[in-house]
């Protein structure tokens, strides 16, 4: 068993009677309902900046699929979702690459909540492992959905991603870092881009929002006395 230390103490959040575990990786995990939440991944991005005369090398998704890997060999989702932009556009070779990698893991069922990236034809997702869901899905307390619903419901949390959010921490000198966050609103709760071929965009906290911070090594709670920038 891994040796609990500062860096790797699970950051949790309730809601709902349910256990909203935040994990460095840059993905939710939901304890009770055996559920992996992922956003934003835009796999074979790279593929398609290539295509366009940029050379972007293709082992840049390679740390994806490498976290991927090691957080269902740790948690053993009964199910995971990829909530939206899980490839970045029209088809190309890595789509196939990608399924091949997900079939390893026979124990998950992975669905895809599709987002506005998620472009490929009808026949290509059928011939995925994956289940498609082309509206936001309800599961028990959530409402999981590719970009932050307009309304809901009083008592349900809407889980969600595509804003990629970040936020930009202010030192004494201001010297200044920006990094990804989880950032939760009274009634939505947005998730950072898994994808490591993504950029951010800084959100705005208003009162009784709650953001937490990924360094990479551990999740930091930014408290409402930080200096954001």
């Amino acid at each position: 068993m891994e040796k609990l230390t500062q860096e790797n103490i699970p950051v949790v959040a309730e809601f709902g009677g349910f256990s909203l575990v935040f994990l460095k990786d840059k993905a939710l995990w939901i304890k009770e309902l055996s559920t992996l939440l992922i956003a934003d991944l835009h796999f074979g991005k790279a593929a398609h900046f290539r295509k366009s005369g940029i050379p972007i090398p293709e082992p840049v998704h390679d740390m994806d699929l490498l976290r991927i890997q090691r957080l269902h060999e740790s948690l053993k989702p009964t199910n995971t979702f990829f909530l939206g932009d899980l490839f970045h556009s029209d088809w190309n070779e890595q789509w196939e690459y990608l399924n091949n990698f997900l079939i390893r893991f026979e124990e998950t069922q992975f669905h895809l909540i599709k987002g506005n990236h998620d472009v490929l034809s009808p026949k290509a997702y059928s011939l995925s492992v994956l289940k498609i869901h082309n509206q936001p899905l309800g599961l028990e307390k959530f409402l999981l959905s590719h970009e932050p619903m307009d309304e809901v419901p009083i008592g349900l949390l809407n889980i969600c991603g595509h804003i990629h959010p970040g936020v930009r921490l202010v030192g004494k000198a201001r010297q200044s870092v920006r990094i990804p966050c989880f950032f939760q609103t009274q009634s939505r709760l947005i998730l950072p881009a898994f994808g490591n071929f993504t950029g951010l965009a800084l959100v705005q906290p208003e009162e009784n929002d709650k953001i937490w911070g990924i360094t990479g090594e551990k999740i930091i709670p930014i408290l409402s006395g930080t200096s954001i920038g």
